[in-house]
């Protein structure tokens, strides 16, 4: 196997488009972040929604996620083969057609819900979820990598980690919009799967109108000279193929973690919540990668020195313990600043370093999964909690160290990783079945486990760039 080093290039960059700023497009996009992350995080609501309607096992409820990531590997798996055989179809209609039909796609996923719950249907529910994450995977493809090349390279980092906390602030803002309409319903008038009509009707009405915003909004292309190419070429790139495997591992635990949260916080051993009370739990998880996300885009953004950057990580701690106690309580906010403290000086540990902030927060993870595990009542809960603001850097981080240098190979590369979200539909239904197996949602956790065991690897050797020249 030859490996060669791999020198970054620049070729894909847009630094401000005629001039101007590019600061009105990617507020665009992160608009775009903040919708997805709100139909991510709604399928954990469905799943012990589905699980009481339909008498389902673990494993059978998380089909949910099977369905709607799933989608994430055969649209990717497509986009990839039509752009060895005809080039990148994201570089040839442009990003805008990308996101537009993205959009589209996924408000036509939403409207699904209506028939699907008309015929009480879990099987249609399925398809319907498939069709909408086909369209988040468009927007996925064309999303990610365009925040990558909207700015300056070192930057790149920075503005994933701060579009993924406005996606996190949509992932915290479902749990309990969701539990609100969903499971305040089933409480009043016994399981009624026509709860979920209204909640999906109100997503696709708002995903076609930003498919009309995007439609009439100026979005730079990348100006490029590079031709179009028609080749498997980003498979050569070692740390891309490392990045794919990180990313699966990534997303699957992830996903796993919140799918199982309110089962687990159910349990009489752990917190014995009712549903609607353990949904304010998973918003805490996600809430926590919101969070985290935020200090993630400082840590890793450019700043005159270091003190600066930590005044400013400092103040969203602060912003963020406020917002807590005003929602919650002392009580949580007790627990919260812990969390928050033990984050920040893991950052500070990390040195402001993408990859070393990275396997740290992989390993502080592993921890908390085990403490999750082997333990039990509320510490046991607050274990798996504190896990949402620890994953918070590690898609961005995964992602821009992934397709760091790729060039003309970027948009084939983000497919490819795109496609690694695949990971969600796998890995959680795994982990429903140890769960089963062993009668316990605890030792279900060791699934994910394994998953940050990789995450720590990537961050150690699997991220530096090389070519294989064999392939």
């Amino acid at each position: 196997m030859a490996i060669i080093p791999l020198q970054h290039s620049k070729d894909n960059t847009i630094p401000s488009a005629s001039g101007h700023s590019n600061s009105g497009p990617l507020f665009l996009v992160t608009v775009l972040f903040f919708m997805w992350g709100i139909i991510t995080c709604m399928n954990d609501i469905l799943i012990p929604h589905f699980q009481q309607v339909f008498t389902l096992k673990n494993w059978q409820a998380m089909l949910v996620q099977t369905a709607f990531f799933g989608a994430y590997f055969f649209i990717s798996l497509l986009y990839y083969i039509i752009s060895i055989k005809y080039g990148d179809p994201i570089r040839q209609i442009g990003y805008k057609k990308g996101i537009i039909i993205g959009l589209a796609i996924a408000g036509i996923g939403c409207l699904l819900f209506y028939p699907a719950a008309s015929l009480v249907s879990y099987s249609f529910f399925l398809f319907a979820l498939f069709i909408l994450a086909s369209g988040i995977t468009l927007l996925q493809i064309a999303a990610n990598p365009y925040v990558t090349i909207l700015g300056k390279p070192d930057g790149a980092s920075s503005r994933l980690n701060m579009t993924q906390a406005f996606n996190s602030l949509g992932t915290t803002i479902a749990p309990i919009l969701g539990g609100f309409l969903i499971f305040r319903g089933v409480s009043e008038n016994g399981l009624a799967i026509d709860l979920v009509k209204l909640p999906y009707l109100g997503l696709a009405l708002t995903l076609f109108i930003l498919a009309l915003v995007c439609w009439f909004a100026r979005l730079p292309e990348i100006a490029t000279n590079q031709k179009l190419l028609q080749q498997k070429g980003a498979m050569k790139f070692n740390h891309l193929r490392s990045g794919i495997i990180a990313i699966f591992a990534y997303v699957g635990a992830e996903v796993s973690i919140g799918s199982n949260l309110i089962n687990f916080a159910q349990q009489d051993n752990i917190a014995g919540l009712d549903e609607a009370s353990a949904s304010h739990y998973l918003a805490l998880f996600w809430g926590g990668a919101m969070v985290g996300r935020f200090f993630g885009a400082i840590a890793l953004g450019s700043f005159r020195s270091n003190l600066q950057r930590l005044a400013l990580i400092l103040a969203s701690g602060f912003v963020a313990l406020l917002a807590l106690w005003l929602t919650y309580g002392s009580e949580i906010a007790g627990y919260g600043s812990l969390i928050i403290m033990t984050n920040i000086a893991v950052i500070l540990l990390g040195k402001f370093i993408p990859q070393r902030t990275l396997w740290m927060f992989a390993t502080v993870t592993i921890l908390l999964l085990l403490s999750g595990i082997f333990l039990q009542g509320h510490l046991a809960l607050w274990s798996v909690v504190a896990i949402g603001i620890f994953n918070s850097i590690m898609f961005p981080t995964i992602f821009s160290l992934a397709v760091k240098g790729l060039a003309e190979y970027t948009s084939q590369a983000s497919s490819l990783l795109v496609m690694a979200i695949v990971g969600g539909a796998i890995i959680t239904p795994l982990q429903g079945l140890v769960a089963d197996i062993f009668g316990s949602i605890q030792l279900g956790f060791i699934v994910p486990l394994i998953c940050y065991l990789y995450i720590v690897y990537f961050g150690f050797y699997g991220y530096i760039p090389s070519i294989n020249k064999n392939i």
